[in-house]
């Protein structure tokens, strides 16, 4: 119970229901091997069920409701900011400029996606609340783009601070999948991969084109 309890506070309720409803789920499998052998397993049986229906319905639909538009802001940040501060990376050479030119197109597109969200969410058949779910797309992409712009205020190095966008990047993607995949039921490998081979290869695609715009206009900053 102190376990439950204390990872709901840490992480939320959301992802102590969801480990709870794992070990009704783990109990009924084993009461399901004794159910020839012994009487009465059956009855338990059904306890464990109504247990897990139970704690499912526990759960904050309203928050989950919106998971969707929290993955759209992450996502686009981590994979259009990243592969942007890569190109600026080889491109703009200094980091205090590539950081705040990070900055400044990381707010304008949060601000831009929330608006998106907002006209999309207004104009399809569902319950969720457009303002609400342009309101947790902008503030997942704002936190992202702080976040990865950081290391290029901190350091002096480009490529240290690239490294650290990268890990930070993965850091997220990592952080966010491990409770998608518990609160959705979701298959933590294979969204973890989809969303950092995005990111990585964006990244890698967009650095490339940095050192081509460099030698092509001769920047010299």
């Amino acid at each position: 119970v102190f376990s439950y309890a204390l990872v709901s506070k840490i992480v939320g309720l959301n992802i102590g229901l969801k480990l709870m409803e794992g070990g009704e789920g783990r109990a009924q499998d084993g009461y399901m091997r004794l159910k020839e052998n012994i009487p009465g397993v059956s009855q338990v049986i059904q306890q464990e069920e109504q247990h897990e229906y139970a704690l499912i319905g526990m759960i904050n639909e309203d928050f989950l409701k919106y998971i969707s538009a929290i993955v759209l802001g992450l996502n686009d940040a981590l994979v259009e900011l990243t592969a942007s501060l890569a190109g600026f990376t080889f491109a703009l050479q200094n980091t205090k400029i590539i950081g705040t030119v990070g900055l400044i197109t990381g707010i304008a597109a949060s601000a831009s996606m929330a608006a998106s969200e907002y006209l999309s969410t207004k104009h399809e058949d569902t319950d969720k609340s457009p303002l609400k779910a342009s309101l947790y797309t902008g503030i997942a992409y704002f936190v992202a783009v702080i976040l990865l712009v950081l290391p290029y205020f901190f350091f002096t190095s480009i490529f240290l601070s690239l490294f650290l966008v990268l890990l930070i990047a993965m850091a997220i993607i990592f952080i966010f999948t491990f409770y998608v995949s518990v609160t959705k039921g979701y298959g933590f490998k294979k969204k973890f991969g989809e969303m950092a081979g995005l990111s990585l290869g964006t990244a890698g695609f967009t650095f490339l084109i940095g050192v081509g715009i460099r030698k092509v206009f001769g920047m010299n900053i």
